[in-house]
């Protein structure tokens, strides 16, 4: 692993996320907070962690990031992939392990626009026979 930093941008629904690595001594910064401060759900902490986990550079990568948009759960799902990104381009001998545990995939789910006659995207009001 080589000392320069490496950046990587990740989105999911609305939120936008771009992470900065480098190595050093494993702190994870999210908009200048810690990952259980900002995040506050130990779920969306071990999401956002999972890559670190998965290839083994826990406590060796300083991470700083920065996330715009949507709600904590989808800036989870930003920063997730925008750090397993930054990871690949830090060491590419570990894209085939993060691609494995599909973390380099973009969740392409939105949500759905509200339809006019009907009280959401797809519920439907009450049918009445008389």
């Amino acid at each position: 692993m080589s000392e320069a930093k490496f950046g990587a941008t990740g989105r999911r629904k609305e939120a936008v996320a771009h992470a900065v690595i480098k190595v050093g001594g494993g702190s994870l910064m999210i908009n200048e907070h810690t990952a259980k401060e900002y995040l506050r759900r130990d779920t969306l902490v071990e999401l956002v962690t999972s890559p670190m986990r998965e290839t083994e550079t826990m406590g060796k990568l300083d991470v700083d990031c920065k996330v715009s948009g949507g709600g904590l759960s989808g800036q989870a799902g930003a920063v997730l992939l925008a750090v397993s990104r930054a990871i690949a381009k830090l060491d590419p001998d570990l894209r085939s392990t993060l691609k494995r545990s599909g973390f380099l995939t973009r969740d392409a789910r939105e949500v759905e626009r509200k339809k006019y006659g009907r009280p959401k995207a797809r519920k439907r009001f009450q049918y009445s026979k008389r």
